[in-house]
């Protein structure tokens, strides 16, 4: 969908709450992306994940801040976009208070599943890294509507960390509309 809709931003501090609070307040939101001389194009968050703290392994904080990660080390609500296997460009949105490394994963949207496919169809890529998660950005979430309940949301282990070990595998920390 391409039209035009009313600006229903969260606020700048939503993104500082704990990074389960967010990803279970975001899945079936919008994530606007609007391109120069572009109409805004929204599309609702269907799959995300989420990577979070030191002791995390499948995330990159987990061996602590380098020039990569650092925004991650940041308040929420700040895109860190990288580079997978140097070939695809994956969308987080750092949640969380400043110094506690925290971010959410964006998998899928209405049209499109997996983080590299996401990227790609709108356009992301380095340059909206350390961007905040506002239309200054080009790049945003919108509510949708109100939150969805429980029963609609499914939770499920992330997918290919199995490095992390057995517990971290196991965490449901990935989360879908049903």
């Amino acid at each position: 969908m391409s039209a035009k809709k009313p600006s229903n931003l969260f606020e700048t501090t939503f993104f500082q709450k704990p990074s389960e609070e967010v990803a279970r307040a975001i899945l079936g939101q919008y994530l606007v992306r609007q391109r120069t001389g572009e109409d805004p194009v929204y599309n609702k968050i269907t799959e995300i994940e989420i990577y979070e703290g030191f002791e995390d392994r499948a995330s990159h904080a987990h061996r602590g801040k380098t020039p990569r990660n650092a925004i991650m080390f940041g308040p929420g609500g700040y895109w860190y976009v990288y580079l997978c296997y140097g070939v695809h460009w994956l969308l987080n949105l750092v949640t969380g208070p400043p110094d506690y490394p925290a971010a959410i994963l964006f998998r899928g949207i209405e049209s499109v599943t997996g983080p590299g496919r996401l990227t790609k169809k709108l356009a992301i890529d380095k340059t909206q890294n350390q961007q905040p998660a506002s239309p200054a950005s080009g790049l945003w979430l919108e509510k949708s509507g109100p939150p969805l309940p429980a029963s609609q949301i499914k939770t499920a282990p992330r997918i290919g960390i199995d490095y992390a070990g057995p517990q971290l595998k196991a965490k449901k920390w990935r989360f879908l509309i049903t």
